[in-house]
C-alpha cells in the first residue's frame, strides 16, 4: 500500500539523497491525519451544533464529573486559553444556556462555570459522533496495532506533557 506520503519522500531522496528523510515519513503522515480529523471533528460538531471551542469547554466541565463544575482558573488549564478568551467564551455558553454561572460556596469572590442539562445533552451528542467519526480512521487497524499506536504517540508526546 503506498500514499501520497511515499511519493513526496521519493521526491525529496532524488533532490536531497544527503538527507534522512525517516521523520518526513512519520511526522508527514501524522500532519496529513490530522487535517483529515480536524474536518471529522468539524462536521461531528456542526452535526451536533457546537463549535469546536465550545465543545471544548464543555467537555472540560463534563470530563470534570457531576456536578460538572470547575472554576473558571480551571477551565483555563483544562483548555489553554487566556483569561479574556475563556470570560468570552464563558459569556456566549451562558447566553446559548448551555452552562452557568454560580457563586463558589468555598469563595464569596469567586464563580464557577457548571453545565446545564442541555449542555450536558449537547456535549454528550458532540463527543459520540466525535467518536463514531475517529472509530472510521481506525477501522481498518487490527485492535493489537491500535494499542501499540497509542502507546508509540504516547511516547512521542510525553515529552511536551505539563
Amino acid at each position: 500500500m503506498r500514499d501520497e506520503v511515499d511519493e513526496l519522500v521519493e521526491a525529496w531522496e532524488r533532490e536531497r539523497p544527503d538527507l534522512d528523510l525517516a521523520p518526513v515519513e512519520v511526522f508527514s503522515r501524522i500532519s496529513r491525519l490530522g487535517r483529515h480529523l480536524d474536518l471529522a471533528r468539524r462536521d461531528a460538531f456542526t452535526t451536533a451544533q457546537v463549535e469546536s471551542w465550545e465543545f471544548d469547554v464543555l467537555a472540560a466541565l463534563r470530563r470534570a464529573g457531576a456536578p460538572y463544575e470547575l472554576s473558571p482558573g480551571r477551565l483555563l488549564r483544562e483548555t489553554l486559553v487566556t483569561s479574556g478568551t475563556m470570560t468570552n467564551r464563558v459569556d456566549r455558553l451562558v447566553g446559548r444556556g448551555l452552562v452557568e454561572r454560580l457563586p463558589d460556596p468555598r469563595d464569596r469572590r469567586g464563580v464557577l462555570v457548571r453545565l446545564t442539562p442541555e449542555g450536558k445533552d449537547t456535549v454528550d451528542s458532540a463527543f459520540g459522533r466525535l467518536l463514531e467519526a475517529e472509530r472510521t480512521f481506525l477501522a481498518e487497524l487490527p485492535e493489537k496495532d491500535r494499542v501499540r499506536l497509542a502507546a508509540l504517540l504516547r511516547t512521542l508526546l510525553a515529552p511536551f506533557a505539563g
